[in-house]
């Protein structure tokens, strides 16, 4: 009985935890405004597609421990589309929020937007790299 409740009370949890996201991302407008970005819109099944598919390996990988028998050539591919995906997701916040116009205009900042842009990516990915090379 005791493992029935805990069953209900992971599920109900993850259900509330994939709302609230899915309600943030919506509400938001990331979604539709990184679709529009990319000018994807006839694509829109296949993002559906990969957003429910991705959610459900990263689950079964992270709940039942599941390892992929595919060696350490893997790791720096699979690193760099993480950071392709976080990168975009981040941007497209960023860019419904408005934040670097605000940022930009408290700053008098008019010319080089994309070269602070480009800078913050470079130093994020720096950043990454000490981090892991590290091993902090």
């Amino acid at each position: 009985m005791e493992h029935v409740w805990l069953t209900l009370i992971g599920f109900s949890s993850g259900f509330i935890v994939a709302g609230g996201e899915v309600a943030l991302m919506i509400g938001l407008g990331v979604i539709t405004r990184f679709i529009g970005i990319s000018h994807t819109a006839k694509q829109v099944m296949y993002y559906e597609d990969a957003i429910l598919l991705g959610t459900v390996a990263g689950t079964v990988l992270t709940v039942y421990g599941v390892s992929l028998p595919a060696g350490v050539w893997i790791l720096p591919l699979m690193g760099l589309f993480m950071g392709i995906f976080v990168g975009g997701w981040i941007m497209a916040l960023a860019e419904v929020i408005n934040v670097f116009p605000v940022y930009c205009r408290r700053l008098g900042i008019t010319k080089g937007l994309s070269w602070i842009v480009i800078a913050m990516a470079a130093g994020k990915l720096i950043g990454s790299m000490v981090h892991f090379y590290m091993r902090w």
